[in-house]
């Protein structure tokens, strides 16, 4: 059984929390470390290696398992998918097999690195499948993520996609439960292939559904992958990161209302690279826009319907490009 579940990890009951160690700590497993109070002497473990601690009741989780990984300037898709099928099979080994009930617990991984939203997701999903492969096990397999409105649309990706049907490549245990979905997940091991539209813009709460629904989904309907560095969560060399992510890009997007110092910047360096940007500006804020880009084409939108609608005919462009 897979859930989401809309709440904080560290309150979550589970036999085993699965969290990722980017060679160093970072958002979620920052915190659950300082709730264990990590000896400074604990060496963490490199990528491929693994550390479990006995929370002692600090957390909810009975053991934490800390899980090895490449640090976060070099977590791509299918370095989540890799992670998600190796930790679970530790898991497995220190189960001694999923032969009986076990509650496992992990968060959602790369978002706020920059990877799209559904790619990474399905990249776990992937993962999970990877491990539970040919297997009847009942293990409960918990996602936890602390925004409510992205639980829900993990909710809507996991119901897509973790099919609740046997078939003839399913293992079906006793009590019911399908191992792996019918639908096979190329997330991870694909997605390298798949072309991607970097989106610079601001990070402030009234550009959240502005983000969701004005850029991502139109990107995601036109068959891109939609990929923003979050200034917020994003720990490590966040520069190296966005020009990463901006070099080898399809598109970049900027949104320039509120003229951020951070957006302008990165639009300079996709013009300094080459990168085909569109520019984007709420009506409200054209006055604004710097000197630098007023001889530029940018795209004027009244609300998020209008930003979706302009953005869905660019893209059509774009893609019927040769």
């Amino acid at each position: 059984m897979i859930e989401i579940i809309a709440d904080d990890v560290r309150f979550v009951p589970c036999d085993m929390l699965i969290l990722k160690y980017a060679q160093g700590f970072h958002g979620a497993d920052a915190l659950v470390a300082e709730t264990l109070r990590l000896p400074a002497k604990t060496r963490m473990p490199r990528p491929s290696e693994f550390i479990v601690i006995e929370s002692h009741g600090s957390v909810s989780a009975t053991r934490v398992l800390f899980f090895g990984v490449v640090p976060p300037n070099y977590l791509e898709y299918r370095e989540i998918r890799e992670f998600t099928r190796s930790a679970l099979k530790a898991v497995s080994k220190l189960f001694q097999g999923f032969s009986s009930a076990r509650r496992v617990a992990m968060t959602i991984h790369g978002v706020g690195y920059g990877l799209d939203e559904r790619e990474a997701f399905l990249a776990q999903l992937g993962g999970i499948a990877d491990a539970l492969h040919g297997t009847s096990s009942e293990l409960h397999i918990s996602i936890v993520e602390r925004d409510a409105e992205r639980a829900d649309r993990l909710r809507e990706i996991l119901n897509e996609s973790w099919s609740p049907q046997p078939s003839e490549h399913v293992a079906v245990s006793k009590q019911g439960g399908l191992y792996p979905p019918i639908r096979a997940i190329t997330a991870g091991d694909a997605s390298r292939s798949k072309p991607h539209i970097f989106v610079a813009m601001p990070f402030g709460k009234s550009f959240k559904d502005v983000y969701r629904f004005g850029i991502q989904d139109p990107v995601n309907k036109a068959g891109y992958l939609c990929e923003r560095v979050d200034m917020i969560s994003f720990m490590g060399d966040i520069l190296d990161r966005i020009k990463t992510r901006i070099e080898t890009s399809h598109l970049v997007i900027a949104d320039l209302t509120e003229a951020s110092a951070n957006v302008y910047l990165e639009v300079g360096y996709a013009w300094g690279k080459g990168r085909p940007t569109l520019l984007l500006v709420n009506e409200s804020a054209k006055e604004d826009l710097k000197f630098d880009v007023r001889g530029q084409r940018c795209i004027a939108y009244e609300d998020i319907g209008d930003l979706a609608e302009k953005l869905d005919q660019e893209l059509a462009i774009l893609v019927a490009k040769p």
